[in-house]
């Protein structure tokens, strides 16, 4: 195991100082208590901290989330800004499933109201809504209708009638991330991507019934629309197949470029090329398109459970109040303005497994949340609660405006699937919490059992503590649809 030179900022801050022989360009930064960084330091998490650390043109640190684990390349949790004209960009630094991200809606009812049919509208979300691995939806698209979905995002698919319009308003970006270019998209992609819009996929990807169990910020959770016990749903999903066919063509294009032999790295994992570059230019290009993909799958997977709602209880999902409180994603690589020495200059932000976190008057936040900054979307496991939060002016100055964006895995998929049962694991859920949790595959709930992850509070704690992010509001599951 290597020594780390490890300095304690605070209680909830740590640097891992900067060392040329290693080839940093700019220190560590870990968000994280002391039984978090001990466990970072085992599972070798900091080596890929410190890799990230020596790509060039990176800006301040390498930045790592108290939800930090392995990842491919980059650590998931990680986030890295670089300079436009001399830093690079990352497919590995963005992640196989481009987007992944949160959406959660709201309703008027009542956690108590909804007890006597809550088996009823987990098996109408079940049998309504595709999943698993390789789903196929109810959408299925020529290419010139994805070259729309790519450049028009949620707004093609309001005309097509999904979703509402306001839905657009309340998703990151507006639900269309500029710069999405079609002809940057492979035929292996898009033939991945035709009939996967509106599905749910497999892993961690879910759709959540929720209670508001706790308030910790009235004025925001006012805001939000939300209230002690009234039901929530939370739905959590990316660009699928498209997504992973993207990263993977390329890798394979960076790993192949003339930037391969240029460009000194510590990991071929870490491939990459200068994002002005051409190879560059083209994957961020594919990689809008995929940002877009994902955003609309949310959308419809929302317009399906609004359905599936509606029929359940006979009303129209506008008399449920079922609005978009917030959607937003933390697999991405966005062209943002931050404050660098000084002064504001647009930079490059990678967020692997972290979410953006923008405080209290920023452009990019809708109207209604201007003042108290942007909703933060914290998904935990399926057995405990997750969390709302909002973001801050803190976040914009340490972390480039970031956070953590779930609880972290603890154990790998492949050691959960040995030690934990999950026939077993969905029985205790229902007999002792009451939590209704339906799966495509058995075998693949061991993989996101509770005791799999790190425990998402203890997740919040220390970003709500380090100033990354603030408690609004505590969620906890009812029923789940894992993929």
């Amino acid at each position: 195991m290597p020594e780390y030179k490890i300095k304690k900022l605070s209680d909830y801050k740590w640097e891992v100082q900067k060392e040329e022989k290693s080839g940093m360009r700019v220190p560590g930064i870990i968000f994280a208590d002391r039984e978090i960084l001990e466990t970072a330091e085992k599972e070798k998490t900091l080596d890929q901290l410190i890799n990230v650390a020596n790509l060039p043109g990176i800006l301040k640190a390498s930045f790592a989330m108290p939800d930090i684990h392995y990842g491919y390349g980059f650590p998931i949790g990680g986030v890295a800004a670089f300079d436009l004209e001399d830093g690079v960009i990352s497919p590995g630094g963005v992640g196989y499933d481009i987007s992944c991200g949160v959406r959660l809606l709201r309703t008027n009812i009542d956690a108590g109201d909804i007890s006597s049919r809550l088996e009823t509208i987990m098996y109408k979300l079940y049998s309504s809504i595709p999943k698993g691995v390789g789903s196929k939806g109810k959408i299925k698209l020529a290419k010139h209708q994805m070259d729309k979905l790519f450049t028009c995002g949620t707004g093609w698919a309001v005309k097509q009638g999904y979703g509402w319009q306001e839905d657009i308003e309340y998703t990151e970006e507006n639900g269309c991330m500029d710069g999405a270019n079609p002809d940057y998209v492979s035929n292996q992609a898009y033939g991945r991507g035709s009939d996967q819009s509106g599905t749910l996929g497999s892993g961690n990807h879910f759709i959540e019934v929720q209670k508001v169990a706790e308030i910790f910020d009235a004025q925001a959770a006012a805001a939000m629309g939300l209230y002690q016990n009234q039901v929530t749903v939370m739905i959590h999903s990316g660009s699928r197949g498209l997504g992973h066919q993207i990263c993977s063509d390329y890798l394979r294009v960076m790993q192949q470029s003339q930037w391969a032999g240029k460009i000194k790295l510590p990991d071929r994992q870490l491939a990459c090329a200068p994002i002005s570059s051409q190879e560059g230019k083209r994957y961020f290009g594919a990689m809008v398109c995929a940002v877009n993909y994902a955003m609309v799958n949310r959308h419809c997977l929302a317009h399906w459970v609004r359905l599936a709602f509606e029929s359940v209880f006979n009303k129209s999902a506008e008399k449920m109040d079922m609005s978009l409180i917030y959607d937003v994603s933390h697999n991405i690589a966005k062209i943002e303005e931050h404050m660098v020495n000084g002064s504001y200059k647009k930079v490059c932000v990678h967020r692997k497994g972290a979410t953006r976190s923008f405080g209290p008057l920023r452009p990019e936040i809708p109207q209604k949340y201007k003042n108290m900054g942007q909703p933060v979307i914290i998904p935990g496991d399926m057995g405990r609660y997750s969390y709302i939060m909002t973001g801050t002016k803190k976040a914009m100055e340490e972390s480039f405006g970031s956070t953590c964006h779930g609880a972290g895995r603890l154990m790998s998929r492949s050691r959960a699937q040995k030690e934990i049962d999950g026939a077993k694991l969905q029985k205790e859920l229902l007999d002792k919490k009451g939590i209704i949790v339906l799966a495509a595959s058995i075998s693949g709930l061991a993989e996101e059992a509770p005791d799999a992850y790190k425990d998402v509070s203890k997740v919040v704690e220390i970003v709500h503590n380090a100033g990354l992010s603030k408690k609004v509001a505590r969620l906890e599951p009812l029923g789940v649809i894992k993929g």
